[in-house]
């Protein structure tokens, strides 16, 4: 079956886009577990950025903290913090980042992190701010030799975070030519090689509604990789869903 368009009518008007990104890391893991290697697991990770708490503390402690110092007498006296002034105050809204992800990691070496399956959602593409800092998060774990894939099936968001990533990174990929689509899977992976300048490799895949998901390999070290068949993940979860 073919990619879907979750954003629109017909099937935006009876399903939400976020039960697909919801459901759809935990049928990846339930693909992935069965080829991943002894001593490797994966886990399924969802975080909403604007769902997060404030403990009251954080209010209490806004006022100077007093530190106790010793008095002359030997009781103890009660001396008030100065730390320097702030050279810039300004009211600020970071960028809250939605996640829709799967993790790799190698048990073999304290649960080493060695990758990580994207969906980008709506609020990952919405503002500058949010596209930096996604493209900042895929970056340092590139950096990390962190294998990233990334699947964006946002339809209503014109950007591509893959071109992104590239040009943060001072990197072209030809079959970017022109307008990058709004529609793709990529995998990107870091190799640091000794008294070398290090090696980016990237898998892009455009993709269309009404077409078929392609498939990613994953890499989980140097010369080991696995596959992501994303069509068969989508069906599945579609079909769990009931999104026809």
């Amino acid at each position: 079956m073919p990619l879907r368009d979750h954003f629109r009518p017909p099937v935006e008007k009876r399903h939400s886009w976020d039960e697909l990104h919801g459901g759809w890391p935990m049928v990846i893991v339930q693909k992935l577990f069965p080829q991943l290697p002894d001593g490797y697991v994966a886990a399924p990770g969802v975080h909403l950025g604007t769902a997060f708490e404030i403990d009251v503390s954080a209010y209490e402690q806004d006022e100077p903290i007093a530190a106790p110092v010793r008095g002359v007498s030997g009781g103890v006296a009660v001396a008030p913090h100065s730390p320097p002034q702030p050279t810039l105050t300004m009211e600020t809204e970071f960028p809250d980042q939605d996640e829709y992800e799967v993790r790799i990691y190698d048990e073999r070496h304290g649960r080493r992190l060695v990758a990580a399956i994207e969906l980008i959602s709506p609020a990952n593409k919405d503002r500058p701010e949010s596209r930096r800092a996604f493209v900042g998060k895929v970056a340092a774990l590139l950096q990390r030799n962190v294998c990233v894939s990334m699947v964006d099936v946002v339809t209503i968001r014109d950007f591509n975070l893959y071109a992104d990533v590239l040009e943060f990174i001072g990197g072209n990929d030809p079959a970017l030519e022109g307008k990058p689509p709004c529609l793709y899977a990529a995998t990107m992976r870091g190799r640091k090689r000794p008294r070398q300048r290090s090696l980016l490799e990237s898998w892009f895949y455009p993709m269309q509604v009404g077409q078929p998901l392609p498939t990613l390999p994953i890499w989980l070290d140097v010369d080991l990789s696995i596959d992501l068949e994303l069509e068969s993940t989508y069906e599945e979860t579609c079909r769990f869903l009931r999104i026809s």
